[in-house]
């Protein structure tokens, strides 16, 4: 009988066997790695897109807020000017009213009446003088209270002083100065 070696034939199909094994795994490997790596590049070019987003979103952020604080200011702006235009309005229709009221307080002046000194703060106005008698004061107060410019009239001081061989009242009186506006509209104060 002839004796055959299956031996080395084993052997062989082994070898092959690990050979295709240590290929398969090196192959695995090689896919894992690339798979891996591709991953990473992937991953990596999506950040780097966001980023480059985040970038451009950041330089519209900040030119929006650099819009927002020049119309803030330009509001700021807008109503300062309207203030003075106010202000200015206010002034050119109250310019007559100086002019009434000196007008009106000649006219409500009763003879034997001087006036000394005329004080205006807002619409209160003091008025100081001298009289050839207290009845005269209440004639400058009567006719204050009817006058059409000048209202409230209230007596502060009246003294008497001898001035050479006669003798005069000093007095301070306030009144309220009817503003233009009230008069035009027919409004009248108390």
């Amino acid at each position: 009988m002839p004796r055959i070696n299956l031996l080395p034939w084993r052997e062989g199909l082994r070898q092959k066997r690990k050979k295709d094994f240590f290929t398969a795994i090196g192959a695995a490997v090689l896919i894992a790695g690339l798979i891996t790596l591709v991953s990473k590049l992937t991953v990596k070019q999506w950040t780097e897109n966001q980023t480059t987003r985040n970038d451009v979103l950041k330089a519209e952020i900040t030119e929006l807020d650099r819009r927002i604080e020049e119309i803030l200011g330009l509001e700021n702006q807008k109503e300062r000017l309207l203030a003075r235009m106010d202000i200015i309005e206010q002034l050119q229709r109250s310019r007559p009213e100086i002019v009434h009221l000196f007008d009106e307080l000649v006219e409500t002046l009763p003879q034997g009446v001087y006036l000394t000194e005329i004080t205006q703060v807002a619409g209160r106005i003091e008025i100081l003088g001298t009289a050839q008698s207290s009845t005269r004061v209440s004639a400058l107060m009567r006719n204050i209270d009817d006058s059409d410019w000048l209202s409230d009239p209230g007596l502060d001081v009246v003294e008497t002083v001898d001035v050479g061989a006669g003798r005069n009242a000093r007095f301070t009186i306030f009144a309220e100065q009817v503003s233009l506006n009230d008069v035009e509209n027919g409004v009248s104060l108390p």
